[in-house]
């Protein structure tokens, strides 16, 4: 019974010993005052109680006290809990320092904060970074196309890093550029001939402007003639009026088609009525003779002249039946 006493007694200890050592690293404490970065034993407490990993805490100012910088155990532990990426800012504040460029706690850690890479911008300051653009095309002003391909040259803007416009926009810029020169020439042959116009329009604009880069330089890698636009659109405009001059030829011809049958349907009715007019004479004659108006002599007389009228006439037309009452 003594000895199960005994046991429980030093897993007690034990236990003890393992919360006091890890709510109070006196490893870290003792290594952060060997180093000239003192962190009080309170505050590596601290640290434990409200979820900051000490040894991040420790590590990051170590490194950053042996690089000379100015920043404190509160500076970390504060970027921590705001979600940030200590170990990130403490290496770019660094390779910064290395390489001359100024670069503040509160700068590295906003842009840490606004999700960009602050290590990786301090890096593309010191090397530039070549980004390749699409192929753009353009149009010159005699209607040949140009295919363009070229290289930027680009640093990061420390100070414009937060809030800047990305890659995305510079590359637009370019390509804006580049339509714009190639139009304003005369001649793609121009063009072709003098490609580094192309770069000295486009630098001359400041595309840079609001970007989170500066744009070093810009250089044509290539250029492909094309499609002669000029001629496609020609050859669409004569195609358009073409077809224009056709649907106005088929409305007049319509027009023309519809006035004919009008007139000759009119034509038929003046006949309808003549016929009508020519039934009604032998009807009038007959009338005539019932009422004594019209005697057998008149009525001779009257056939003689029609027999003699049909005759001139066929000898002016050719011959012709006499006309039947």
């Amino acid at each position: 019974m003594d000895l199960i006493v005994l046991a429980i007694f030093i897993l007690i200890i034990l236990g003890a010993i393992f919360l006091f050592l890890y709510f109070v690293p006196l490893g870290l404490w003792v290594t952060a005052l060997v180093a000239g970065a003192p962190v009080s034993i309170g505050q590596l407490i601290a640290m434990r109680i409200r979820k900051v990993p000490p040894g991040l805490v420790v590590n990051g100012l170590i490194n950053a006290t042996k690089a000379g910088l100015k920043v404190t155990a509160n500076d970390i532990e504060t970027h921590f809990l705001a979600g940030g990426n200590v170990n990130q800012v403490i290496r770019a504040m660094i390779s910064a320092d290395k390489a001359n460029i100024p670069l503040d706690w509160k700068m590295a850690t906003a842009i840490n904060l606004a999700g960009r890479d602050v290590f990786e911008a301090v890096q593309m300051s010191v090397n530039p970074k070549v980004i390749d653009t699409p192929p753009v095309t353009a149009v010159a002003k005699n209607g040949i196309q140009l295919i363009t391909r070229a290289r930027v040259t680009v640093r990061t803007n420390i100070n414009k890093l937060v809030g800047g416009a990305g890659e995305e926009t510079v590359l637009a810029r370019v390509g804006e550029g580049i339509v714009s020169s190639i139009g304003s020439a005369n001649d793609h042959k121009t063009v072709l001939e003098n490609p580094d116009s192309i770069s000295k329009v486009v630098l001359a604009k400041g595309l840079d402007a609001g970007t989170a880069f500066e744009i070093l330089s810009i250089d044509i890698a290539d250029i492909d003639v094309g499609k002669n636009i000029g001629a496609y659109l020609q050859m669409d405009q004569a195609n358009a009026d073409k077809n224009i001059a056709q649907a106005r030829a088929e409305e007049r011809r319509a027009m023309a088609v519809a006035v004919e049958q009008e007139m000759k349907a009119k034509a038929e009715e003046m006949r309808a009525k003549l016929i009508e007019a020519e039934a009604q004479v032998p009807i009038a004659i007959a009338e005539a003779f019932r009422s004594g108006n019209l005697g057998i002599m008149d009525y001779y007389r009257m056939r003689n002249l029609q027999a003699d009228t049909h005759m001139r006439e066929s000898l002016g037309k050719g011959p012709q039946e006499p006309p039947q009452l």
